[in-house]
C-alpha cells in the first residue's frame, strides 16, 4: 500500500500547482516516480515547476507532451528497468509524431545522475537527462526539447535549487499527509551505496524556507508532515537566529505550527542520533512514536566492511536510550544479507541483533553490487546462499511484525484518515506507528484525526472501530 500511496501523492500535488498557476495550461506532462519518498517529493516539485510553465498533469503517458521518468538507483538493475520503460514509450512517441506532435521524454533522478550521456547514446528517444540537483531547470530544458534540442544536466549547481522553484498557491484542499525535504545528500560513503555519487554531499535547507513550505502545506489541509533526507538526522540548516540548527530544534519549531498535528522523519543514520533528538521523542507530543533506524547488519566485521562507522553494540545501546526516552516507540530498520565477505557466523550475528532489538517492521534485501561503489569489486557471495539467508531473516522479522501488530489489538489510538477504502463506507488512515488502518467512518472524515479502537490485525494492516 505504501508504494501506491507514493505514486498517488505527486499527482495530487501537481494538480494543485497546475490549478494555481497563473499560466494557462497549454501542454501536458506525465511523471512516473520510482523508488524512495525523496523521489516522490521531487516529482511533486517538478510538477510545481512545470505547472508554472503551463503544463497540466496527466494520468497516462499517452496524452502527454512531456513524459518524465523520475528514477531510483538503489535497486538492482535500475538502469535496465529504465531502458525497458523507454522501449514501451517508443510507440507512443512515434504515434504522436505521425499526428504532427512531439512527445518529449526526460529521464530524471538518480539513474540520470549515474548514467548521464550514456542514456542519450543508448536511447535516441530521450530529449532530457537531468539529475536530482538540477530539476528546477526542467521548464527551460522542456522548451529546448520542443525545438528539437537534447540536454544533459547532471551538474551539482552552486545555487540552491529550492530558490528557483515556484511556490504554488493552494487552489484546493491537499492530501492530509505530505513529504517535505529538509536535507539532501550523504557524506557517509557506505561501501554498498550510490547516494553520495548521485545526490552529492550533505546539504541542509534553511529553517525559514522549511517553515514557509510547512505553513503552506498546513494551510492547504495537510495535518501530517514527513521530513525527508538521505541522512535526515544529519540536518544542520541555518536557524532563525543565524546559527545552524539540528533536526531536534527544527522539529520543535515545526511543532509550534497550529494545525500541524503529527511530524515524522526519515531516513536516519545511527551516527547522527544525538541526545537532543532522543530528548525530542520524549518531549514533543507531535513527534510520532515511530523511528526508522537502519543498521544493515549485526556483525561488527561486516559493519566495518560496509563503512557504517558504528558497531552492533553501539546500535543496541542507542536503541536502549531511545526506548528509555519513549517507551512506546516502534522501530523499523534496513538489513542487507550476503554482503561481500559475510560468513554464516556473521549472518547469525544479524539474527541475534534482530532478536535483541525487536522490530515493528523492517526492510531486508540481498546485497547487489552498484557500479562505482567500493563493495562492487569485492568477491561476491553465491546467490543461492544470499536467498537462503534472506528467507531466514525475513521469517524472523515477519514474526516480530506480526507480534507487534497483534499487540495493538484492544488499544485505542488516534488515526489520521487519508482516503476511502475499497469497501463500502470504509476509510483508511495510518496509526501513529505508520500502520495502514481500516474502519467504517463517514467520507467527510478524510483529513480528520479520529479516536479508534483496534479490533483486528492482519499481516500489514489493522482493523479498527470508532470509539
Amino acid at each position: 500500500m505504501q508504494d501506491k500511496a507514493q505514486q498517488d501523492q505527486p499527482r495530487a500535488e501537481a494538480e494543485d500547482a497546475s490549478a494555481a498557476s497563473s499560466v494557462g495550461p497549454t501542454k501536458r506532462v506525465f511523471i512516473k516516480t520510482y523508488g524512495c519518498q525523496m523521489n516522490v517529493y521531487d516529482s511533486q516539485r517538478m510538477g510545481d515547476a512545470l505547472a508554472a510553465a503551463g503544463y497540466a498533469p496527466q494520468d497516462e503517458a499517452e496524452n502527454a507532451d512531456l513524459v518524465i521518468l523520475n528514477t531510483c538507483h538503489i535497486r538492482e538493475k535500475a538502469a535496465e528497468k529504465v531502458y525497458s520503460e523507454l522501449g514501451r514509450l517508443a510507440p507512443l512517441a512515434a504515434a504522436k509524431k505521425r499526428n504532427g506532435g512531439k512527445m518529449a521524454i526526460a529521464v530524471a533522478g538518480c539513474v540520470a545522475q549515474a548514467e548521464g550521456e550514456e542514456i542519450m547514446r543508448r536511447q535516441p528517444l530521450v530529449d532530457v537527462v537531468v539529475g536530482p540537483q538540477a530539476y528546477h531547470r526542467l521548464p527551460e530544458m522542456a522548451a529546448r526539447a520542443r525545438s528539437g534540442a537534447r540536454t544533459v544536466d547532471t551538474e551539482f549547481p552552486t545555487e540552491d535549487k529550492f530558490d528557483h522553484l515556484p511556490t504554488p498557491k493552494t487552489a484546493r484542499r491537499l492530501a492530509p499527509t505530505a513529504f517535505l525535504t529538509v536535507q539532501e545528500g550523504c557524506d557517509k560513503f557506505c561501501a554498498f551505496c550510490v547516494v553520495p555519487y548521485t545526490r552529492g554531499a550533505e546539504v541542509s535547507r534553511p529553517v525559514r524556507k522549511i517553515l514557509a513550505e510547512a505553513e503552506r502545506l498546513v494551510t492547504g489541509g495537510v495535518r501530517e508532515i514527513t521530513l525527508l533526507g538521505q541522512n535526515v538526522n544529519a540536518y544542520h540548516g541555518a536557524g532563525e537566529d543565524g546559527v545552524d540548527w539540528g533536526l531536534a530544534q527544527l522539529i520543535r519549531r515545526l511543532a509550534e505550527i497550529d494545525g500541524l498535528d503529527l511530524i515524522r522523519y526519515t531516513t536516519s543514520h545511527p551516527r547522527d542520533m544525538d541526545d537532543a533528538l532522543i530528548a525530542a521523542h520524549a518531549e514533543i507530543p507531535k513527534l510520532a512514536p515511530y523511528l526508522h533506524l537502519p543498521v544493515q547488519a549485526g556483525s561488527d566485521k561486516v559493519l566495518k566492511a560496509m563503512n557504517r562507522g558504528h558497531t552492533a553494540a553501539d546500535y543496541v545501546r542507542l536503541v536502549e536510550r531511545i526506548r528509555a526516552a519513549r517507551p512506546d516507540i516502534a522501530l523499523s530498520g534496513d538489513f542487507i544479507v550476503g554482503f561481500p565477505g559475510e560468513t554464516e557466523e556473521d549472518f547469525e550475528a544479524t539474527l541475534a541483533l534482530v532478536r535483541e532489538v525487536r522490530y515493528a517492521q523492517a526492510f531486508s534485501f540481498k546485497y547487489s553490487s552498484r557500479p562505482g561503489t567500493p563493495a562492487a569489486d569485492r568477491p561476491q557471495i553465491d546467490e543461492a546462499e544470499k536467498a537462503d539467508r534472506l528467507a531466514r531473516l525475513q521469517a524472523l522479522l515477519g514474526e516480530q511484525q506480526r507480534a507487534f501488530m497483534e499487540a495493538c489489538v484492544g488499544r485505542e489510538m488516534p488515526v489520521l484518515i487519508e482516503k476511502k477504502g475499497r469497501e463500502q463506507g470504509q476509510m483508511v488512515g495510518r496509526s501513529p506507528y505508520l500502520q495502514p488502518t481500516h474502519l467504517l467512518a463517514p467520507a467527510e472524515s478524510r483529513g480528520e484525526i479520529l479516536r479508534v479502537r483496534i479490533v483486528g490485525a492482519g499481516t500489514n494492516s489493522l482493523a479498527a472501530e470508532l470509539v
